[in-house]
C-alpha cells in the first residue's frame, strides 16, 4: 500500500523540556502501527500531534500526509484514491495532495478537512452525552453532518451493529461500564467514515476480558473502514494481535521498530522485576488489631458480621497486605483502621511516637490525634482537574508555603514515588490531563506522602491497570518505604501484586482473618474459584 503518513524529525518542547525527539516514522496506507512505552514516554504527545488539533508553542520537523484531494470540493481521501472519482460531489477527480501538520495553521481549511476524517479513542476521555440513550448519542454525530430522521435512526443502529451493542442502544449512557461506553464513542467516531483511526490506550483501564472485546470490535471496524490505524498500549498482547508493526518509546524517543511480536517482546523484557523485600528492616509493632468485630442488623437476613473477631499486628516499616474476594471484610477493616468506621467490639490501637492511641475513642487527644498522620488512598483516587500539579500537591497540606519551599518538597516528594528530578519539576505546571495514567497514580501517592504521614492504607491500588502501570505503582510504594521508611497496609484481590510486594499477607474469608504469613504461603491456600473471583473483580 501506498505511503500515507511520514513522520521526520518530529520535535516537540514544552517549557524548554523534549517530550518528542527527531521522531521519523513513516505509516503506510491500512497499516496497522502500534505503539509501546511506559507512562511519560510520549505515547499520547505523539497520538495528538498526529491528530492535528492541536497547536504546538515549541515544534519541528514534519507530519506529512499523503492524501488524494477531489480537485472540485477539496474532500479529502487516502492516497490510494488518486486518480478516482470523488464520492463526495461525485464531480471531480481526486488528485495527489499533501499537507504537513507541522507547517499547516491550525484552523487552515485543508488541515480542517483532513482532521475531519481522522477519528480517535481516548482511555478515559468518553466524550458522550450522559444523561442521553446510547442510540441518541449515535444519531447526535450523525446530525453534525446531515443525517436526518428516519435515515439519521437507520444508519445509528447500524453502527451499533458493527460495534456489537445493539443490544444497549435504549440504555442511557451513563449507565454503561467502561467498555460499553468505549464501544459507543467507536460507533460515534466511525460516523466520520474515518481513514485514520488512533487508539490512544483505548482499554488501558478495562479488565482483560472486557479489553478483548473492545479490541476485538476496533480490529473489525478498521478492516470493515479500510482505515489506517495507529494504536498505543501497555499491553503486549495488544499490539502482538492488533499491530502489523510497531515502535517501542522511551524517553521521548524511538529506542526499537520493527515486526509487533519481535518489538512487543523485546519490550516485555526491558520490564525489570521488582526487588525482593527480603532485606526490608521492620521495627516494633505500630498497629494492634485484637478481636474486632463490626456487624450489622439487615431486615432480611438478621445479623450480618462485616468483621468477625480479627486480630493481627502491622511492624513499623512493614508493607502488610489484606488479600481476600470481595465481601470478605478487606474494606471495612481498612476504614476502621482509619477511624472511619466504628467497630461494634475489639479494639484498635495506632502507636504515635512511643505512646499508644486507641483508634475506637473519638476527639483530639485520642483517635484525632493518629489521624494527623496516617493517610489512605482509595482506588477511585481523584486529583484537582483544574489545578496543576502543584497545586494539587501543595493544596494537599492544608497549610501555605513559600513558593520556592513548595517546590522543592513537591519535587523531592515525586522523586520518592518513582520520578527522575528532571521529570518531577517538568510536569509542575502541567494538569492532571497532560500527564499518563501511570504518572497521575503517582502524583495521586506523592499528595499522601506530602502530609507526611507514618501510615498509609491503599485500597485496591492496582485495579485494572495494565502491566506496565502496576509495576510502576509497585516500584512507587517500595521507593516511598525505603525513603522515608512508612508503613503500608494494602487492600487488594490482586494476588500477584500482593505477592510481588508484601512482607506479610493476611488472608480473610467471611470476615474472619484464616492465616497470616508470607505471601507465597498463605496466598497459595486460595481455591481456583476464589482466583477466579478475584479476577472478576
Amino acid at each position: 500500500m501506498p505511503l500515507f503518513i511520514e513522520i521526520k524529525d518530529l520535535t516537540i518542547s514544552y517549557e524548554g523540556v523534549k517530550v518528542l525527539k527527531n521522531i521519523n516514522l513513516n505509516i503506510n496506507e491500512g497499516e496497522i502501527v502500534g505503539i509501546l512505552g511506559r507512562s511519560g514516554s510520549g505515547k499520547t504527545v505523539l497520538m495528538h500531534a498526529l491528530r492535528g488539533s492541536e497547536e504546538y508553542d515549541d515544534i519541528s520537523g514534519s507530519i506529512l500526509y499523503h492524501l488524494a484531494r477531489c480537485e472540485k470540493c477539496g474532500y479529502m481521501e487516502p492516497p490510494s484514491m488518486v486518480g478516482k472519482e470523488c464520492s463526495s460531489c461525485g464531480k471531480g477527480t481526486l488528485q495527489p495532495f499533501e499537507a504537513d501538520f507541522v507547517k499547516l495553521p491550525l484552523h487552515d481549511h485543508e488541515r480542517r478537512s483532513i482532521t475531519k476524517r481522522i477519528a480517535i479513542m481516548l482511555q478515559r476521555t468518553f466524550a458522550l452525552y450522559g444523561d442521553d440513550r446510547v442510540i441518541t448519542n449515535v444519531m447526535n454525530s450523525l446530525t453534525e453532518i446531515g443525517y436526518s430522521g428516519p435515515d439519521a435512526m437507520e444508519k445509528a443502529v447500524e453502527l451499533l451493529e458493527e460495534v456489537r451493542l445493539s443490544h444497549r442502544m435504549m440504555h442511557v449512557a451513563r449507565d454503561l461500564s467502561g467498555g460499553e461506553k468505549q464501544r459507543v464513542v467507536l460507533a460515534r467516531q466511525l460516523v466520520r467514515n474515518p481513514m485514520l483511526l488512533l487508539a490512544d490506550e483505548p482499554t488501558g483501564t478495562l479488565d482483560p476480558r472486557t479489553a478483548k472485546v473492545v479490541h476485538d470490535v476496533i480490529e473489525n471496524a478498521v478492516r470493515t473502514y479500510n482505515m489506517t490505524m495507529v494504536i498505543t498500549s501497555h499491553w503486549s498482547e495488544v499490539i502482538k494481535d492488533l499491530a502489523d508493526k510497531a515502535i517501542i518509546l522511551e524517553d521521548g524517543e524511538i529506542i526499537c521498530e520493527g515486526d509487533s511480536c519481535e518489538v512487543a517482546g523485546e519490550f516485555m523484557k526491558d520490564i525489570s522485576s521488582l526487588e525482593a523485600n527480603g532485606d526490608a528492616v521492620l521495627g516494633e509493632p505500630i498497629i494492634k488489631v485484637r478481636d474486632l468485630v463490626k456487624k450489622y442488623i439487615s431486615v432480611s437476613r438478621g445479623v450480618v458480621y462485616a468483621v468477625n473477631g480479627i486480630s493481627f499486628d502491622v511492624r513499623e516499616g512493614e508493607i502488610f497486605g489484606l488479600a481476600g474476594t470481595s465481601g470478605a471484610g478487606k474494606t471495612t477493616t481498612s476504614e476502621i483502621l482509619m477511624g472511619n468506621i466504628q467497630p461494634t467490639s475489639g479494639t484498635v490501637c495506632v502507636r504515635v511516637g512511643d505512646e499508644w492511641v486507641d483508634m475506637t475513642v473519638p476527639g483530639p487527644e485520642n483517635r484525632g490525634r493518629a489521624v494527623k498522620y496516617m493517610g489512605i488512598l482509595h482506588q477511585e483516587y481523584g486529583l484537582y482537574t483544574h489545578r496543576t500539579i502543584i497545586d494539587n500537591l501543595t493544596e494537599s497540606i492544608g497549610i501555605d508555603l513559600p513558593y520556592e519551599l513548595a517546590v522543592h518538597k513537591a519535587i523531592q516528594t515525586l522523586v520518592t514515588t518513582g520520578f527522575t528530578e528532571n521529570k518531577a519539576r517538568s510536569i509542575l505546571p502541567k494538569m492532571p490531563d497532560e500527564i499518563s495514567e501511570g504518572e497521575r497514580h503517582r502524583v495521586a501517592l506523592a499528595q499522601i506522602l506530602m502530609k507526611e504521614p507514618n501510615i498509609i492504607i491503599m485500597d485496591e491500588p492496582t485495579g485494572t491497570m495494565d502491566p506496565i502501570t502496576r509495576v510502576e505503582v509497585a516500584k512507587s510504594i517500595l521507593k516511598a518505604r525505603d525513603e522515608m521508611g512508612d508503613t503500608f497496609v494494602i487492600v487488594s484481590h490482586d494476588m500477584d501484586f500482593l505477592k510481588d510486594i508484601c512482607d506479610r499477607v493476611a488472608l480473610m474469608r467471611e470476615s474472619k482473618i484464616v492465616d497470616i504469613g508470607e505471601p507465597e504461603t498463605v496466598l497459595s491456600q486460595l481455591s481456583e474459584e476464589e482466583l477466579r473471583e478475584a479476577a472478576r473483580e
